[in-house]
């Protein structure tokens, strides 16, 4: 390819957390399991054997994942997971702190009509695979539906969920995020890796396993000019 020609093409910035056996997961999931099942000494090809939930590692939510009868993986078009996005930092936060609308709109502020896509960054990505991870920052339903009102479609976060997870539950057992984004047959990006350069508008790409259920990991990038 021409020097020129490559120039054109923006960088790509991978926002994705590797799958590794024994990688956390949220608390019930199944777990990861990647091991060998061909080696190249006793077989002459390499090939590994996975197992794992649909919602491993960094993944995307489809509306069936809460919602009864809401559209599955099998649905959901590549186009509404590719495009403008609006990243709201929050940093700072304490354990399970929860993050309402005024926050936002300090990290913002935060306009009328947003892109489809906004990703809350708190920094919890840090954190991914200690038990810190647990006692992440969550997003208060209220927040998460006046998102969905200025024109949020796809919510993108760098924790285990947008809602409380475990004992820092401070909304219940129910998950109003998820109530909120999927109920409005959004989707729902979690474990997102927000890197502190990204700026704050970006276009990504959130490229899901052809899974046709309730949600897929994914490989998430984002493209800078």
């Amino acid at each position: 390819m021409p020097a020129d020609a490559a120039a054109r093409w923006p960088r790509l910035v991978d926002l994705t957390h590797p799958v590794r056996d024994g990688m956390q997961v949220y608390p019930g999931d199944p777990a990861v399991e990647v091991v060998a099942a061909l080696t190249l000494g006793h077989d002459g090809v390499a090939v590994e054997r996975l197992a794992m939930g649909s919602h491993t590692g960094t993944h995307v939510d489809a509306p069936s994942h809460t919602v009864e009868g809401g559209r599955t993986m099998a649905q959901v078009v590549l186009d509404e997971l590719v495009g403008e996005a609006l990243v709201l930092r929050v940093p700072g936060l304490a354990d399970g702190a929860g993050v309402g609308w005024e926050a936002l709109e300090a990290a913002g502020p935060v306009p009328d009509a947003v892109p489809p896509i906004v990703v809350v960054a708190t920094g919890w990505s840090a954190h991914f695979g200690t038990e810190r991870a647990l006692r992440h920052p969550w997003l208060e339903g209220a927040a998460a539906r006046e998102l969905v009102r200025r024109g949020m479609r796809v919510l993108a976060v760098d924790a285990l969920s947008p809602d409380a997870t475990g004992e820092g539950a401070a909304e219940g057992t129910s998950f109003p995020v998820h109530e909120a984004v999927l109920g409005a047959d959004g989707c729902i990006v979690e474990n997102l890796v927000v890197p502190d350069d990204l700026p704050a508008r970006i276009r990504i790409g959130i490229f899901p396993l052809r899974l046709g259920g309730d949600g897929a990991p994914v490989r998430a990038v984002a493209f800078l000019d």
